[in-house]
């Protein structure tokens, strides 16, 4: 059974793992041990405002998803968002799980009428966020260079 709860700032050592991970680092920007530092602080300072969510399954933490919610009222109608499943948990419905709740609360609780991501080509979880509703709306071609090899960086949206 999957459980999804707000973010406890204590579980950061779960997400510097997921990220440590090869396998999975590829697909976030971060390269070393400090930047995947920083970005856990700034994930999980967002805990403070309810929105970081983790998954659990059988108790155990197993994923966890972000709104980046804006401070300028502005900005406040759209909110970027990022998600991350711990590898060994993954095609098991806790990535669904997890955009699904993180959408209701963008909505409901934040009243973010546009959810947006950035995501590198090539990246499985498009699929989900194909899935999920959301649409490409443009590309930045030779966004990264990793290991000799360019890779594009793709937008996407969806309405709430």
């Amino acid at each position: 059974m999957i459980e999804i709860r707000p973010a406890n700032p204590d579980e950061g050592p779960y997400l510097a793992k997921w990220l440590a991970d090869p396998v999975i680092l590829r697909w976030f920007p971060m390269t070393d041990a400090r930047e995947i530092d920083d970005a856990v602080k700034i994930w999980m300072g967002y805990s403070k405002f309810q929105a970081c969510f983790t998954a659990y399954e059988n108790g155990a933490p197993v994923g966890m998803s972000i709104l980046y919610i804006q401070p300028y009222q502005k900005f406040g109608h759209q909110c970027l968002f990022a998600i991350i499943v711990d590898e060994k948990h993954r095609n098991k419905g806790i990535g669904k799980a997890l955009m699904q709740h993180m959408i209701d609360a963008a909505k409901n609780q934040f009243k973010i009428e546009i959810l947006h991501l950035e995501v590198y080509a090539g990246n499985p979880a498009i699929r989900l966020y194909e899935r999920m509703g959301f649409k490409e709306f443009g590309r930045q071609p030779k966004f990264i260079k990793q290991d000799g090899e360019y890779i594009d960086k793709i937008m996407m949206q969806k309405e709430l």
